[in-house]
């Protein structure tokens, strides 16, 4: 099972630990587009403060990510798992999992990012500020700059199970399976059961407490319908909307009753 994952917008301070090591990070074909996303990176916020916060959608309370930016190089750097926080990263609570759960979650999360493409939770990198919906000036739109690698390298690490696609739309322009992988994949919207409407908070916080149900549960659906008979197994309410034809993705709506 490989799950999909967007990044946190806040992230933990990484202040200690060594550098990036940029050629350690998991899925080495991405090497070369992620060289040049921290080069543009690192250029645009170490010449022009205000034009940096502008592209990159910055306040003015939020200008020290400028500097945090264009010290990329140097700055200590902590799993990937420990740097992403917020509310679905706090349900899913890596650092409490049981170290069977947390071998499953090494081997089977990916978190999706404008500045390194995806990196595995165990991947070694400093805290950052860039969206996938930034438009750096000599790259353009972050999606568009990695859908090229991202589909070269993602076909073999989905393996032959399910990928449980739990991506914002912005992480999900960067790859979208296709043929048979996107036959085997699911992507979960988290629904209010009264009313059918997503709300963000609850929509993070579930889709948190589903990866780490299935992590601890030990569950490795080998497919979409498989993954509606374990996520009901472990006390889900699931509706499914199967493809309408062969390699397209499954569509499963999770019903939660309390908004918490």
């Amino acid at each position: 099972m490989l799950v999909l994952l967007p990044p946190s917008e806040g992230k933990a301070s990484a202040d200690r630990g060594a550098p990036l090591d940029l050629g350690s990070l998991s899925l080495p074909g991405l090497h070369d587009a992620r060289q040049t996303v921290l080069a543009e990176l690192v250029e645009l916020c170490s010449a022009d403060e205000g034009k940096a916060r502008e592209v990159l959608g910055l306040s003015e309370g939020l200008r020290g990510e400028v500097a945090k930016n264009a010290g990329l190089r140097t700055a200590g750097a902590r799993p990937a798992g420990e740097i992403y926080t917020g509310v679905l990263y706090d349900a899913l609570g890596l650092a409490s999992l049981d170290p069977a759960a947390q071998r499953r979650a090494a081997g089977s999360l990916l978190v999706f990012s404008g500045l390194w493409g995806a990196v595995r939770v165990t991947d070694r990198i400093p805290s950052y500020r860039c969206s996938m919906g930034v438009k750096l000036p000599g790259l353009g739109a972050l999606a568009g700059h990695w859908r090229a690698p991202m589909a070269g390298v993602l076909p073999e690490a989905a393996g032959g199970g399910l990928v449980l696609d739990l991506r914002s739309s912005a992480y999900a322009a960067a790859w979208r399976p296709k043929g048979e992988v996107a036959g085997r994949t699911a992507s979960v919207r988290v629904l209010h059961a009264p009313t059918r409407k997503v709300v963000s908070h609850f929509n993070k916080a579930t889709k948190g407490r589903i990866v780490r149900s299935l992590l601890t549960d030990g569950a490795v659906p080998q497919g979409p319908s498989e993954l509606v008979t374990a996520l009901r197994d472990l006390g889900y309410a699931v509706e499914t909307q199967p493809p309408g034809r062969a390699g397209r993705p499954w569509s499963l709506d999770v019903l939660v009753e309390e908004i918490h």
